[in-house]
């Protein structure tokens, strides 16, 4: 009987050890701890209130998933409760960075010797030798982006007059960490609909989020080749080129479809226009702050925002969404079979079948996940327009936190499944993605060869 105990508790501690699995139990130890805080009286502004537990769980998932969609206004949280609801923005940017990457240190350890050479030399960015070098490294990052967006942040509020020195700076520190950390969070009502024109508040928080969008191995990478683009790795060339592309569509897009929109970008003069245009182009990157109001957006900006949204930042970063590369490596794919190549290359270098499977598996469960989130939502919330809905769950599924109303306006649910969608879309790409490459194995046979006719 002890031998069988043994044998079941052995299985047991192997399968929590596997990193595919500790990422997702983390997270929801983190999310049940942020839970409890938010529900103390302390957390709330009105001691005469109270807070659901759904109210709690959703702004605490959301807070550690880095995503920033609210059910109740900011004004419902005490001091206490924005300290709880940042400080879990912080913990959870912090732990999808180095869970991120060193679950691709240890998928580079069970690749084989001559793979893990390869990485190593293609990469020249993660150090796989010491774990501890990259969790300080990670930290010393976030904070010096953090620290220059809230300065900035800072000064602008503090000089103007707006707040005083403790108000600007406390407001520039949470800010700078929700834009680093893609979290989304602000303690303004409205958001940044405030400051819409405002160069000294949009662009450091637009930049903090490009930056936090790109990913921890692509940040080392640039810091130590950023004069050398064509020594670049073929997932920084990706995530930045594409990055880079992404950014550019999402401004012309956006531009062009509401120039004229008296309720978004119509009445505001040409600079204002243009200062709402990046900043709001750089949000779907899975920033989650606005300067315009989403729910007025007309429907092809909605549209290509969805897919903004969908497609969401670097992988090792955090942001959500399928990720970049993700996306144009499909687009590769798809180029080489409409080229009739052998090969999938991506400058030169030939990007691996089992890379490629991987990719396609995330995009279509990804697709997978918004098409029942979309049909959950709309069950329990009637009442909302359908673009508005899949806009949200988008949101929800790619942590980005941009919402049209309907997430607060939903009922528990309806919440209840976005909060589901936030978790999954947080830990379910980077643990699919492992999973997948830790699961490789070589067969010793192969099974005849037969083609079914596709399209």
């Amino acid at each position: 009987m002890r031998g069988g105990s043994d044998g079941r508790s052995g299985v047991a501690r192997r399968a929590l050890q596997h990193p595919a699995r500790l990422l997702p139990i983390a997270f929801l130890i983190t999310i049940g701890a942020s839970t409890c805080l938010l529900l103390l009286p302390a957390a709330r502004a009105d001691p005469a209130g109270s807070t659901s537990l759904v109210t709690a769980l959703f702004t605490a998932t959301s807070a550690v998933c880095v995503t920033g969609l609210v059910v109740v206004d900011t004004t419902h949280w005490s001091d206490f409760g924005q300290v709880v609801i940042i400080g879990s923005v912080k913990v959870g940017g912090y732990g999808i960075m180095t869970a991120a990457t060193l679950l691709a240190l240890v998928v580079a350890r069970r690749l084989g010797l001559r793979t893990r050479m390869l990485a190593t030399s293609e990469s020249r960015s993660l150090d796989l030798a010491n774990v501890r070098s990259v969790l300080v490294r990670v930290a010393l990052i976030q904070l010096a982006f953090e620290v220059a967006v809230a300065v900035p942040l800072t000064v602008r509020w503090w000089a103007s007059g707006e707040q005083t020195f403790q108000e600007a700076l406390w407001h520039g520190v949470f800010h700078g960490i929700s834009a680093f950390n893609n979290g989304g969070f602000s303690l303004f009502s409205t958001s940044m609909e405030g400051y819409v024109g405002d160069w000294w508040v949009s662009a450091p928080i637009a930049l903090g989020v490009i930056a936090g969008s790109l990913g921890f191995p692509v940040l080392i990478e640039l810091g130590r080749q950023l004069g050398r683009p064509r020594r670049w790795s073929v997932h920084t060339r990706l995530t930045v080129f594409g990055s880079a592309v992404l950014l550019a569509a999402g401004l012309v897009a956006l531009l062009t479809f509401e120039w004229r929109n008296p309720a978004t970008l119509g009445p505001l003069s040409v600079h204002d226009k243009l200062v709402a245009g990046f900043f709001n182009a750089a949000m779907p990157r899975s920033g989650g702050f606005s300067s315009i109001e989403f729910g007025a957006l007309h429907p092809e900006s909605i549209a290509i925002t969805n897919l903004l949204m969908f497609i969401g930042g670097g992988s090792g970063s955090t942001a959500g969404g399928i990720k970049v590369a993700t996306f144009f490596l499909l687009m590769y794919v798809i180029w080489s079979e409409v080229r009739g190549e052998p090969d999938v290359t991506v400058g030169r270098r030939r990007i691996a079948s089992a890379t490629q499977r991987a990719a396609l598996s995330v995009a279509l469960l990804g697709l997978a996940l918004v098409a029942v989130g979309v049909l959950l939502v709309e069950l329990f919330s009637g009442g909302f327009r359908f673009e508005h809905i899949m806009f949200d769950v988008i949101s929800a599924f790619a942590t980005v936190g941009l919402s049209t109303g309907v997430t607060m306006g939903s009922p528990e649910p309806a919440q209840l499944v976005l909060t589901a969608l936030m978790f999954v879309g947080r830990v379910g790409p980077v643990v699919l993605a492992t999973g997948l490459a830790l699961n490789t194995r070589q067969r010793l046979y192969r099974y005849p060869e037969e083609r079914p006719i596709v399209g």
